[in-house]
């Protein structure tokens, strides 16, 4: 672990740390830490910025109650910014929005950018407006029962390009029964943040139990 006695704090003592949500990856914002308040977002475990413009520690969700726990801290190879992932109690900007980080500026006519996030949240809206023609909307028009039968039966295709040993065609079926759970969670309020927390707690366990048979 680098010590913080090694980062490069600017000229009026503060470092850039770029808060990142570490479910979906997303910018949630920039603010800056002096080394009290990374002292203080170490011991506590949640983000602590100083605020320049109040000159003073401002410890995130303090008044608004959404509090960023901190996954992890890392420096970049000069030890002059830092990225803080976190997971948050709720929206990260003062105006109410998810990140501060709400205004295009350019996007790119051939690069798209893609996260299972993104997908999730085009899903809720298919389920909100369902756009005539649109092939979820037909799912969620129909319902659990057919939800269901899509999710077996790319469960059985999965299976079968799994057992001819076609990585092609198990990549493309991984993608379709992703898609069809992905529609499935929708359907019943599940979110993304929701599996992330119990495939995380599952690693803890596999972590412990890996260590104990070290032990023995």
């Amino acid at each position: 672990m680098l010590s913080i006695d090694k980062l490069k704090f600017d000229e009026k003592g503060l470092i850039p740390a770029v808060v990142v949500d570490a479910v979906t990856k997303k910018v949630l914002t920039v603010a800056y830490m002096n080394k009290e308040s990374l002292e203080v977002s170490m011991e506590k475990g949640l983000t602590c910025f100083w605020s320049r413009s109040r000159q003073e520690l401002w410890l995130k969700g303090e008044t608004s109650g959404n509090y960023q726990h901190i996954v992890s801290i890392t420096a970049d190879c000069d030890g002059d910014a830092l990225v803080v992932m976190v997971e948050k109690d709720g929206p990260a900007c003062h105006t109410g929005t998810d990140s501060c980080f709400t205004n295009p500026v350019w996007e790119s006519e051939t690069l798209q950018e893609f996260s299972l996030q993104g997908l999730y949240d085009m899903l809720v809206g298919r389920n909100e407006t369902r756009p005539e023609g649109s092939y979820t909307t037909y799912l969620f028009e129909k319902g659990i029962d057919k939800i269901l039968k899509k999710v077996g039966e790319e469960c059985t295709e999965v299976i079968i390009a799994g057992k001819a040993d076609d990585k092609k065609e198990t990549v493309y079926e991984l993608a379709d029964l992703a898609y069809h759970a992905m529609v499935l969670m929708v359907q019943m309020g599940i979110t993304v943040e929701d599996v992330h927390k119990e495939l995380a707690s599952r690693h803890i366990i596999d972590h412990k139990v890996k260590q104990e048979k070290m032990t023995k």
